[in-house]
């Protein structure tokens, strides 16, 4: 495997000796040859028996075999950024993405210019949206009509395709999940809002605001979630057009639950805002069970991911490289 030629030998015992024992010669005091002995017969500066001595080393002689160096440091950085990108690009493609909160729909729970981790893992084994969750869900009926466009730059948009930056031209948006398939939800009044006949306590709605809306736009309604489908409401109740106001599509205000990116998990800046998003304590009361494990929650952003990744990958070939010249 190095540079050294371990076990190399001269020409007596070259092809003529192929495919047949060597004739065996009595065994030396010492098991390495003696360097500096002169045979009368070869007048050569082999050892006694007239036999080469294994070369090892190198041209030298003998001695252990040189240790290959290893590569500086900013000839391994290339190599470590771009472990970190693919590995960014994976992280981002099948596990977690950065999404910014656009709109104050979603407040107190999200802020306007909040960026929140979603778990994109957990799909890819059956998992469905549960009660309680906050999720992103692609646009599924032209909600986002009328909303402005972003127009990211070039670097922008690369930074955003591995990754490293909230998704900038993607339609989704991000909700509460009030009912699954199969639940009746119903508002009447100012509210309470109830689902399958309980009321919910939902500490988690805008100050000020009622969970019900009374108006004649959708704001009062009584509908029945289909199976494969999710019912989906804002935290700002009389802020947010979500499934009370698109009632009118395809899916009457239903989101299908193929359209869902994934369940937001984590809000990962500003810094100061730093924090988890569990399932609300109401949706744990009997009959509203959400039944299955809330996702793990993952605290550091794709790069950083990515990078304790690569980094374990790089030392590993330095010290291959330090190993190298045995065989």
């Amino acid at each position: 495997m190095g540079d050294a030629a371990v076990g190399a030998r001269s020409g007596r015992e070259g092809e003529e000796h192929r495919g047949r024992p060597a004739e065996t010669a009595p065994p030396a005091a010492d098991e390495t040859a003696t360097p500096g002995k002169h045979s009368p017969e070869s007048g050569g500066d082999g050892p006694s028996d007239g036999q080469p001595p294994t070369a090892r080393g190198g041209p030298g002689g003998g001695g252990a075999p040189e240790a290959k160096q290893p590569r500086s440091f900013w000839k391994e950085l290339p190599i470590l950024i771009g472990i970190a990108l693919v590995l960014a690009l994976l992280i981002k493609t099948f596990l977690v993405q950065a999404f910014s909160i656009p709109s104050d729909s979603m407040q107190n729970t999200l802020q306007q210019g909040d960026r929140v981790l979603v778990d994109k893992l957990t799909p890819w084994f059956g998992s469905e949206p549960e009660r309680g969750e906050v999720v992103v869900f692609h646009d599924p009926d032209n909600w986002l009509a009328g909303e402005p466009t972003p127009n990211p730059n070039p670097l922008q948009k690369v930074l955003s395709w591995i990754g490293l930056m909230p998704s900038a031209e993607e339609k989704d948006l991000i909700k509460r999940v009030i009912g699954v398939g199969g639940d009746t939800v119903e508002c009447n009044g100012t509210g309470p809002l109830k689902v399958n006949g309980k009321t919910l306590t939902e500490s988690y709605v805008y100050p000020g605001n009622t969970p019900c809306s009374q108006d004649d736009q959708g704001g009062q309604f009584k509908v029945k979630v289909p199976e494969g489908h999710i019912w989906v409401m804002g935290d700002h109740r009389q802020n947010s057009r979500d499934s009370r106001y698109n009632q009118g599509d395809k899916n009457h205000g239903m989101v299908p639950v193929d359209k869902v990116v994934g369940r937001a998990v984590v809000i990962a800046w500003p810094i100061n805002r730093w924090t988890n998003l569990p399932v609300p304590d109401t949706f744990d009361q009997p009959g509203l069970s959400a039944g299955s494990p809330s996702a793990a929650v993952l605290t550091a952003a794709p790069q950083g991911l990515a990078l304790a990744g690569a980094v374990p990958l790089v030392l590993w070939r330095r010290r291959r490289s330090g190993d190298g010249g045995g065989s």
